[in-house]
């Protein structure tokens, strides 16, 4: 069974399967999804349905840290989309050619 490790050179340091890149998060929100820790684990190569256990469990025991987590992935969605240029129009695109 893995348990739970955190590296700030994996995933930033997110909560995560020891020996893997499968973050906290990422089996929170299957589960949050109506996956079941049996589906969770078949997802992932190697993973047991006691880790996916251990994951929610760490989820469920540091709910605050999940919320941060999740507000920190809303925030650099954010600033992708606000840096993305508008789509060019199709006139514009013509005068290239």
């Amino acid at each position: 069974m893995n348990e739970i490790v955190t590296d700030e050179e994996v995933l930033g340091g997110d909560p995560r399967l020891e020996g893997t890149r499968i973050g906290v998060i990422h089996v929170y929100r299957q589960y949050e999804q109506g996956e079941t820790p049996e589906q969770i684990a078949a997802n992932y190569e190697g993973v047991t349905v006691a880790d996916v256990h251990v994951a929610l469990a760490y989820a469920f025991d540091n709910s605050e840290e999940i919320r941060q987590i999740e507000e920190q992935e809303r925030e650099v969605l954010k600033t992708i989309r606000d840096q993305r240029p508008e789509k060019p129009n199709a006139e514009h695109l013509s005068e290239e050619v």
